[in-house]
């Protein structure tokens, strides 16, 4: 299953790149002219996570039994656009993250469900090929809550720093990956598919790293003037 959605995944950034290849190198605006771009996103509107939790290497027997948990993700989203083929971009968003183990597993032994409740910032550069662009940046986050699922019922997580089977509030990662531009009268979409590789041990007591992936359809609007532009003196 994890292979034919990878595989998917893998399918749709090759169609967007082929796509991109016919078109003009510059980020194009609704009015036709080449320029930067400064736009803002309230929220997405369709979001997709996919999310995962890996125990580290002294757990790797634990493979065949992860499972990914589906949740949401919903903030604001920034691009600063200063030149045509470069911008960088602020969010921050609200995501639940988690992930999921089948009984008889080595660590826990029953069947478990973990959930987090985080808000994340990331800051990524991004680069523009046409109408296709790629990110790639840091990311922080804040696990503001969570709970964990069993068969005995659902408790909420504890974040206390001495106690054991706690967690950590702070979280750090890298994220990449790519996205599509569309033109939609005054506005513009972005279908954007990105990997978050959570680099900090979230856990008090082993190892547990946060690692998924989203697929976003966000609407932009674009400004009609860019402050932010960078201009070459020699620009006619």
């Amino acid at each position: 299953m994890k292979k034919r959605s990878h595989a998917v995944i893998l399918m749709t950034m090759m169609f967007l790149a082929g796509n991109t290849m016919s078109q003009d190198t510059e980020l194009t605006t609704l009015k036709g002219s080449k320029r930067a771009v400064t736009e803002s996103s309230l929220h997405p509107v369709l979001n997709m996570v996919s999310t995962n939790l890996h125990y580290g290497k002294a757990n790797a027997n634990l493979s065949g039994y992860r499972k990914a948990a589906f949740g949401p993700q919903a903030g604001l989203s920034f691009q600063a656009g200063i030149t045509p083929r470069f911008s960088m971009v602020s969010q921050l968003y609200f995501v639940v993250k988690g992930g999921k183990l089948e009984a008889n597993n080595p660590l826990t032994g029953d069947k478990s469900s973990l959930r987090l409740y985080t808000l994340e910032m990331p800051l990524l550069a991004r680069f523009h090929f046409g109408k296709f662009y790629l990110n790639a940046g840091p990311a922080m986050a804040y696990n503001a809550g969570g709970s964990r699922k069993t068969d005995e019922g659902k408790t909420a997580l504890s974040f206390n720093k001495s106690g054991r089977s706690s967690f950590k509030r702070m979280d750090a990662g890298v994220q990449v990956g790519a996205g599509y531009m569309f033109n939609v009268k005054q506005k513009r979409l972005a279908l954007d598919i990105r990997y978050t590789h959570g680099l900090r041990n979230i856990s008090n007591e082993g190892e547990m790293f946060n690692r998924y992936l989203n697929v976003s359809l966000y609407i932009f609007k674009p400004w009609k003037t860019n402050p932010l532009e960078w201009k070459s003196s020699h620009a006619k």
